[in-house]
C-alpha cells in the first residue's frame, strides 16, 4: 500500500492504481493533524478534489474505490456524541480567509465526483460523518459495513463550535437525492444518524455487508464494471449523473455560502456562542 506516482502533492489521501484501479483511501482527522504540526499543507477537502480531477484524467484508471485508510476507523471524523471540544478562535477576516480552500475543495470534490466519465464506488470501512458522508453519497455506487454510522452533523455541532451550521459541504445537495423528502429533512434538521444496515433498507445505499464481505462485494462489482465496454460505461455514467450534476448547480453554492455566513456570524459575535447563529 502507497501511493503512486504523480499522486504525492496530496497529503490527506493516498491513492495507489494497480490494473486499471485506483484506489483513494481518506486520512483521518488525526493523521491529518499530525501532518499539519509537521508544517504540511494537507487539506482533505481539497486535496481529495485534485486527486480526483487527476484520475479523471488518467487513462491508465478505469474504475475508482474510496475508502477510509484504516478498516473500521471512521471516515475522516468520528461518530457522535462529541465531547466538549475547544472553541474555534475568531479571528479578524483576511483574504485568503481560512475556509476558502475547504469550500474550494468542496466544489471541486462533488463536481467531479458528478462529471468524471469514472465509476465511483464507496468502500465504507467505517463510520462516515460530515464530510465523509458527503463524499459516500457522492460516489456512484456505495457498498458499506452493516454496522457504520452515517449521519451529517452540521446541526450537531454546538458542542465542537457553541453553534450549528449549514450542510455546505455536499450533504444538503445530496441526501435529498438519496432519501425521500421526510426522511432527508429528519435526517439534515435533527442530524439524525442511521447504520448502513438502516441505509441499504431504506434504498439509500446499494449494500450493506458484514465487516468481513466489504472486499467481496466490492471486488466483484469492480470486475463486474471492467468487463463492460469502457466508452459505453463512461458515457452512460454521464447521462446518469446530469441530474446530481443540476441539483449540485442549483443548492452547492448556496449551502457553502450559508455556512460560511455562519461562520462570519460566529467572529461578529465575537466567538460568544449563540443559537440565532
Amino acid at each position: 500500500m502507497g501511493t503512486s506516482v504523480g499522486y504525492e502533492l496530496f497529503e490527506s489521501v493516498e491513492v495507489e492504481i494497480s490494473r486499471a484501479v485506483a484506489t483513494v483511501r481518506l486520512l483521518t482527522t488525526e493523521r491529518v493533524a499530525v501532518l499539519s504540526a509537521q508544517g504540511s499543507q494537507a487539506e482533505l477537502h481539497f486535496d481529495l478534489g485534485r486527486a480526483l480531477a487527476r484520475l479523471r484524467e488518467d487513462d491508465a484508471v478505469r474504475v475508482v474505490v474510496i475508502t477510509g485508510i484504516d478498516d473500521g476507523e471512521p471516515w475522516i471524523l468520528p461518530a457522535p456524541p462529541y465531547a466538549e471540544g475547544n472553541r474555534l478562535d475568531p479571528e479578524p477576516i483576511d483574504f485568503p480567509d481560512w475556509m476558502w480552500k475547504g469550500f474550494q475543495g468542496v466544489r471541486l470534490t462533488q463536481q467531479t465526483l458528478a462529471e468524471m466519465e469514472k465509476p465511483v464506488i464507496a468502500r465504507v470501512n467505517g463510520d462516515c460523518i460530515g464530510f465523509g458522508q458527503s463524499i459516500m453519497f457522492g460516489c456512484d455506487l456505495i457498498v458499506a459495513r452493516e454496522d457504520a454510522i452515517v449521519a451529517d452533523v452540521h446541526m450537531d455541532l454546538q458542542k465542537i463550535f457553541g453553534f450549528d451550521t449549514v450542510p455546505g459541504d455536499g450533504g444538503g445537495a445530496l441526501v435529498p437525492l438519496h432519501m425521500f423528502p421526510a426522511k432527508a429533512m429528519e435526517y439534515l434538521l435533527l442530524a439524525k444518524p442511521y447504520t448502513a444496515a438502516e441505509l441499504a433498507k431504506m434504498g439509500a445505499i446499494n449494500y450493506a455487508v458484514p465487516p468481513a464481505e466489504l472486499d467481496q462485494v466490492v471486488d466483484g462489482m469492480v470486475r463486474q464494471l471492467l468487463s463492460k465496454s469502457a466508452y459505453a460505461l463512461a458515457l452512460t455514467k454521464r447521462v446518469v449523473k446530469r441530474r446530481v450534476a443540476e441539483q449540485l448547480n442549483l443548492t452547492l453554492d448556496a449551502a457553502s455560502a450559508y455556512e460560511w455566513v455562519n461562520f462570519l456570524h460566529y467572529r461578529g459575535s465575537n466567538g460568544k456562542p449563540n443559537l440565532n447563529l
